[in-house]
């Protein structure tokens, strides 16, 4: 499964091009191979322009099975992503981010994004990339 990042999402809202979006335009055509994760489409829904675009946005998204991403074993296991990069002198700059890498760590799902955050979670965490 691929979960793709929110990064990637709005950009392709936008009408941004990047290599990042048009694999998304690739691999959405088989809807049964996306997922979104729940903080995912908060993000996305968070940046609408009005209740009418966030509810487009909604149902356009709802065609991909969306998935929770956090629980308490994730939270633990998320905390300890952290002190990991921590102490190999990396900081996460965003906590959404680290979500969405370590449900994808523990689940081993690849994810799509544009986003320099994952990188390190790749390197030293086995996060996978589409």
């Amino acid at each position: 499964m691929i979960v793709v990042d929110s990064s990637v999402w709005v950009a392709h809202i936008r009408g941004l091009e990047s290599e990042a979006v048009t694999k998304l335009l690739a691999i959405t055509r088989d809807t049964s191979r996306v997922l979104v994760g729940d903080v995912v489409l908060l993000e996305i829904l968070r940046g609408a322009r009005s209740q009418q675009h966030a509810e487009h946005l909604h149902a356009t998204l709802r065609q991909f099975q969306v998935v929770r991403m956090m629980d308490h074993k994730l939270a633990v296991l998320a905390s300890k992503h952290s002190r990991i990069l921590r102490a190999r002198g990396i900081a996460i700059r965003r906590t959404v981010d680290l979500i969405i890498g370590t449900f994808c760590i523990a689940h081993g799902h690849e994810l799509l994004h544009q986003d320099r955050d994952f990188t390190p979670m790749a390197t030293h965490l086995g996060l996978l990339f589409v």
